[in-house]
């Protein structure tokens, strides 16, 4: 046998208390009756009162807190085979954590807010694995495909501009290397978030697009950032800023937000684009159609559970609780006895 709220049992200890008080409160009774009353009296002014109901009554009511107890604390015995699968999808989210991802067009940063989109998405997964790719102008696995959604969140809390292998921006690279990180040899359940500013400075965006729709990839965009754009800023080891990044002839480069190639990513290969916005209703959207979407079993396993057997604790507890109700301390009655009385009517 075994509890499965164990922590419950301390209870015990009041129960032990509550028997402790209700054998003083008899004694102190018995105590204050025998000195405020001559002990010739006594019996008398006593006669209806039980001390063993009393004390019956008493082990009544303990009983009752004790098989309460017990029932909070879910005794459980006898297993029960239980066989439990899981099912989902593949979901892999690329966060861009390129330069322009710094800009302070969305508070507090591009890139402050994609993270909050990504750990929003992985809340979101109920049964889903769950993989997260960082990108600029080449793309890394940080996670791969795991049902630990506790460990990709440590992985997005590690993702940050400032190591950027290569600068710049692909979005066909991170296509690429998300698709690697799918099962391969699958052609559906899988499903790919790209959380950018959508500007891409690299190409090749037609071949990655092709590629996706060829392994059927579903791509859901989330575009961070506003059309008008702003300025990059470059900030010194204690965060202020300091400058603003420059193009090569030294103007300062105003980073906006590319909407039409983030839709025509998401149009293309079955998804949808959506703007990020603060309340991420987006996302409600985005996890609700990746909910309809077919399903594949990534694990089975048998389990063996314990039987809860609460319910007798409890009804224990509930037939000591009618029994204090019922029983009085008081004694039956004596019957008086009419037999001479009786006797004499008859002569």
């Amino acid at each position: 046998m075994q509890f499965a709220r164990p922590e419950h049992l301390y209870l015990l200890w009041g129960v032990a208390a509550l028997a402790g008080f209700l054998a003083w409160s008899l004694w102190w009774r018995r105590k204050r009756l025998e000195r405020l009353i001559s002990p010739a009296l006594l019996p008398m002014l006593t006669e209806d009162f039980s001390r063993a109901k009393a004390v019956i009554r008493a082990l009544f009511l303990v009983g009752f807190f004790a098989f309460a107890v017990l029932a909070l604390s879910r005794p459980q015995w006898g297993m029960r085979a239980e066989t439990v699968r899981r099912k989902g999808v593949d979901v892999i989210i690329a966060l861009d954590t390129s330069y322009s991802m710094n800009a302070e067009d969305v508070a507090p940063s591009r890139l402050a807010k994609a993270r909050s989109e990504v750990r929003s998405t992985i809340s979101r997964l109920r049964g889903d694995r769950v993989g997260l790719v960082s990108f600029a102008g080449g793309a890394l696995v940080l996670c791969p495909l795991t049902l630990d959604y506790g460990a990709a969140t440590l992985f997005l809390d590690v993702a940050n501009t400032e190591n950027v292998p290569e600068p710049g921006t692909s979005l066909a690279s991170a296509i690429m290397t998300a698709d690697s990180a799918f099962v391969a040899k699958e052609k559906k359940f899988k499903v790919l978030v790209i959380v950018t500013d959508g500007e891409d400075l690299e190409g090749q965006l037609d071949e990655a697009i092709a590629k996706a729709k060829e392994a059927g990839i579903v791509i859901y965009t989330i575009g961070v950032g506003t059309p008008e754009g702003r300025p990059i800023p470059v900030r010194d080891a204690k965060g202020d800023v300091v400058e603003y990044r420059k193009d090569p002839g030294g103007q300062v480069v105003i980073s906006s937000l590319d909407e039409r190639s983030l839709a025509r990513i998401a149009t293309e290969t079955g998804g949808r684009y959506f703007r990020a916005t603060t309340s991420e209703g987006e996302l409600d959207e985005i996890y609700g159609e990746i909910s309809s979407l077919e399903k594949k079993e990534f694990e089975s396993k048998l389990v063996q559970n314990f039987e809860d057997r609460f319910q007798y604790p409890l009804a224990a507890a509930m037939i000591c609780l009618l029994a204090t109700i019922w029983i009085s301390e008081r004694r039956r009655p004596a019957r008086p006895w009419l037999g001479g009385f009786a006797a004499r009517q008859t002569k």
